[in-house]
């Protein structure tokens, strides 16, 4: 019984399941064929619409090329219109092209014609003159190159004679009465100041203990202090003016003191540079009060006076900028320009000179720098540029600087010259000329101020001899620095000689 119960259980449960899975299939069956019908619904409502897209794009596409036919339409009407146009065109340009061949068939027969008459003109002068074609012709142009070449000639060389003579009245008048109306004070400073001490026993000070005092006082001044056998006496060395004029004074006021020592050394330093810039400001500003060339900024100020402390070749820098502007200013008034602006220009000139010694470099760019820094006239600016060739003069007053820097340096005794250097330049200066085709010799003279050039007269002409002459001066101007101007002489000499027997 109990196995039978097992086995209708296991029967019943089989057939419960079946029926289950059978419903389950049924309702899957369901699902699938609802989702069919939904797909190809979807699908019919896709093909509706693209249809509807492709009516709307037809459409557009029909509207698109009645447009474009419409113009091409109007450009055919433009292209028919330009065609008429072109046609009338064609028709003038026949009309022109026929006229012109009538034009130069004309010229043709004139041409001819001229022609013609030449022909017989020349054929009588043959015959009057015994001459060819070729002949008459190369006589012709002879003579008309040799009559003109002389008239011109003759024009110019009156008219250079007689510019030369004005020039040289109107200069010599010019610098006769600058060089009349200032005379200039000159000085020549030593590289050396002597101080004069009460005792001996001051140069022991001086020293100090180990040489401290003295190590202490050349390294702050600058200068070189020589103490030497020489009784009463210190000298103090250097090229700097400024420095040494400092120095000096810083020593001197130790010595009556007695209280030498570093900290006292620094102390007086301090005291008599601000005396010194103050001094030097004092002198400046009174220079422009007398010169009545007020206002002018603080700092120009300063270096003015402070070029008193400034040497070139033994000139004082500012015995020869003073000399430079009261030449200029005469001869500016001379030429008819601006006195003052003349005189403002020179006194600023060298101006850079100031400060190379502490900055380094071109005294002409770091001038140039210091009044453009503070304003100053453009003609001043251009007179020191002038100065030293690094533009041309632009106005009469930058010309009146030019001539009268050149004249302050290069005047016998303003400048003291190595000898060394001095016969460097005269060798450059012969060097350059004997090394020009044609030259025999070359001799540098008047302290080599001018350069006597001798060339073979067989194989150089007077027309070559003064290019040559030209040549050498560019190249020397080139080359070679030397103060105001050397003058080149190209000697181009024939002599023949014959015996009467």
């Amino acid at each position: 019984m109990g196995i039978a119960g097992v086995v209708l259980g296991i029967i019943i449960c089989y057939v419960w399941l079946k029926v289950s899975k059978k419903n389950q299939l049924s309702h899957y069956e369901y699902e699938a064929k609802a989702k069919a019908k939904a797909i190809e619904n979807e699908a019919e409502l896709l093909l509706k619409s693209a249809g509807v897209k492709v009516k709307e794009k037809e459409i557009e596409q029909a509207s698109e090329f009645q447009k474009r036919l419409a113009k091409v339409d109007d450009r055919e009407r433009v292209l028919i219109l330009q065609t008429k146009e072109l046609d009338k065109k064609e028709e003038k340009l026949k009309t022109l092209e026929q006229r012109i061949i009538d034009r130069e068939s004309q010229l043709e027969k004139l041409e001819e014609t001229k022609q013609n008459e030449i022909n017989h003109a020349i054929n009588k002068m043959q015959n009057v003159a015994s001459l060819t074609k070729e002949e008459a012709k190369i006589y012709i142009l002879n003579k008309v190159e040799e009559q003109s070449r002389a008239e011109v000639a003759g024009i110019v060389r009156k008219y250079e004679q007689e510019a030369k003579h004005e020039g040289e009245k109107k200069a010599n008048y010019i610098l006769a009465q600058a060089t009349t109306r200032y005379a200039g004070d000159f000085a020549g400073e030593r590289l050396i100041n002597l101080i004069h001490l009460p005792s001996d026993e001051h140069k022991g000070r001086i020293i100090g203990k180990e040489g401290r005092n003295i190590k202490a006082l050349e390294m702050l001044l600058g200068v070189d202090i020589v103490v030497d056998e020489t009784p009463g006496v210190i000298l103090v060395s250097s090229f700097n003016l400024y420095r040494r004029a400092i120095a000096t004074r810083v020593i001197e006021i130790l010595v009556e003191d007695g209280r030498i020592h570093p900290g006292r050394i620094e102390e007086v330093h301090d005291k008599v540079l601000k005396e010194f810039e103050q001094r030097t400001y004092e002198e400046g500003e009174n220079i422009l009060i007398d010169l009545g060339l007020f206002p002018m900024h603080e700092e120009l100020v300063r270096l003015l006076g402070r070029m008193k402390y400034r040497a070139s070749y033994g000139q004082n820098a500012l015995a020869h900028t003073l000399e430079v502007a009261k030449l200029a200013r005469v001869m500016a008034a001379e030429m008819g320009g601006d006195e003052k602006l003349a005189l403002r220009a020179g006194l600023l000139h060298d101006i850079g000179k100031a400060l190379t010694q502490d900055m380094g470099g071109s005294h002409v760019d770091i001038g140039v720098d210091l009044c453009r820094k503070h304003g100053e006239h453009p003609s001043v600016i251009n007179a020191i540029l002038a100065h030293h060739g690094y533009e041309e003069p632009d106005s009469v007053e930058s010309a009146a600087v030019c001539a009268a820097d050149k004249l302050s340096a290069a005047r016998p005794g303003a400048r003291r010259e190595v000898l060394e250097s001095f016969t460097k330049r005269v060798k450059e200066i012969e060097d350059i000329a004997t090394a020009k085709s044609d030259v025999t010799q070359a001799y540098a003279i008047n302290a080599g101020r001018e350069i006597r050039v001798f060339v073979n007269a067989q194989k150089m002409s007077d027309n070559e001899a003064v290019l040559l002459s030209k040549e050498i001066a560019k190249e020397i101007q080139q080359k070679v620095q030397y103060p105001g101007e050397i003058k080149v002489n190209v000697i181009r000499e024939t002599r023949a000689t014959s015996y009467a027997k």
